[in-house]
């Protein structure tokens, strides 16, 4: 399953093109319960396995604090990671998760 191309923003990492989005509004779980932040990744010419990264932080529009902004490094960064564990975004597949640690998120109070 293919994301919506709307509000996604384009990232080349290690020569391969790839899109990416953050939900603009906290989920319900992510505002009430401090869920943490998540954004998704998937291969931008051909969409195959979606990537769910999840972070060690609120969603900027909770009202749980610490927030984190998902800085394209931070997009990087995921996408390396979740490569050498095994995601394989050209094919199609099951979504990957990757949960990032603290030390891998730009963190904005």
């Amino acid at each position: 399953m293919a994301m919506a191309k709307k509000g996604t923003r384009l990232i080349t990492v290690d020569g391969i093109g790839y899109r990416w989005k953050v939900r603009r509004r906290p989920t319900h779980s992510q505002s009430c319960y401090g869920e943490p932040l998540s954004f998704v990744v998937e291969a931008a010419e051909e969409p195959g396995a979606l990537l769910v990264v999840s972070l060690p932080y609120a969603h900027p529009g909770s009202a749980w604090q610490p927030a984190a902004v998902v800085l394209p490094s931070t997009v990087a960064q995921a996408v390396r990671t979740a490569r050498r564990e095994g995601w394989r975004p050209e094919g199609r597949g099951p979504v990957f998760s990757l949960k990032l640690a603290e030390s891998d998120v730009a963190l904005v109070i």
